[in-house]
């Protein structure tokens, strides 16, 4: 298993996100590791509200969370979440969570399909009934990161896990699509593997949550969101092609319909953002960031000199 990878892919708007909290990840110990990727903390004390927003990934998320104005640690289960996930911090606070891999949570909970929790954040204790109040306080309230870890080991360690093989199959074939740029069709995909295309989809639904249609789509948008918020000369009809869209206005259509806008106003928003006061991500100072910045870069820039292209917001 690799290790706890530090690219900040499903995040929107990582740089301010990164400037608001402190963001860390962590190994498992080496037992939990085939089925568990990594535990990611994060810690907060702000004055104002601040909205963070993530394009979730196909994966099953267990986190102790602490909201130090609103009461004591709790714990949640939160399955594959269908779009846009958004979490509000206000004053001070701290989340430990367990990111289990694709595929990895079924052996947790093996007479469970997956799909039972897509779309779903619940009680940890509904999933897990051991998950107590001192529990969570076990995990949340060390200073510490080294404690806060140690904590989530024992928990996670103390669980039943069952072997099975088709969660280790899941785990992989998830890896597979979203490491290999060129799986683009299920069909093929699935004849690849040596399955039909209606055994993949049985496969995912029971230890994935979603099907692998949703999780090649879902790696296209982290990969034309990261793009998105690191560069300004995309050539949205290349990169459209190469994640295998039928055109540029399909690839447009679905980082719309995921983000809440086109790419080239987020573009264009990080971009602004990178030179400005802080601004934090919505829809709507996306919009009037874009604005901004195609102004003021048309004073500034020369002629290719990679200011985003406004003529693909459609």
């Amino acid at each position: 298993m690799e290790a706890p990878r530090h690219d900040t892919r499903g995040i929107v708007d990582p740089g301010t996100l990164l400037h608001r909290v402190r963001f860390r990840r962590h190994e498992p110990a080496e037992p939990l590791r085939r089925y568990v990727e990594w535990y990611w903390l994060i810690d907060w004390d702000l004055r104002t509200p601040y909205a963070s927003h993530v394009v979730p990934h196909p994966c099953v998320n267990l986190t102790f969370q602490w909201d130090e104005d609103d009461g004591p640690p709790y714990a949640e289960v939160t399955g594959v979440a269908l779009g846009l996930y958004t979490r509000k911090l206000t004053g001070r606070g701290r989340v430990c969570g367990a990111k289990f891999r694709p595929g990895g949570f079924r052996p947790y909970t093996s007479r469970t399909p997956v799909s039972r929790w897509t779309g779903r954040a619940l009680p940890a204790r509904e999933v897990f009934p051991r998950v107590t109040d001192a529990t969570a306080h076990a995990v949340t309230t060390p200073a510490d990161d080294r404690d806060r870890v140690a904590a989530l080991d024992a928990f996670l360690l103390s669980l039943p896990c069952a072997p099975d093989p088709q969660a280790d199959h899941a785990v992989d074939l998830v890896d597979r699509i979203r490491s290999d740029r060129t799986v683009r069709h299920v069909g093929d995909f699935a004849r690849a593997q040596g399955m039909s295309v209606r055994a993949l989809q049985r496969l995912f639904a029971a230890h994935v949550g979603v099907s692998p249609k949703w999780v090649v789509l879902r790696y296209r948008i982290h990969e034309a969101l990261e793009r998105a918020g690191t560069r300004t000369d995309i050539d949205w009809a290349a990169l459209a092609a190469e994640l295998g869209y039928a055109d540029q206005a399909h690839l447009v259509r679905d980082f719309r319909a995921t983000v809440g806008v086109p790419p080239t106003a987020y573009t264009a928003y990080t971009a602004y953002t990178a030179y400005t006061a802080e601004t934090a991500y919505t829809a709507e100072t996306a919009y009037t960031a874009e604005t901004a910045y195609t102004a003021e870069t048309a004073e500034t820039e020369p002629a290719g000199s990679g200011a985003p292209d406004r003529g693909v917001r459609s």
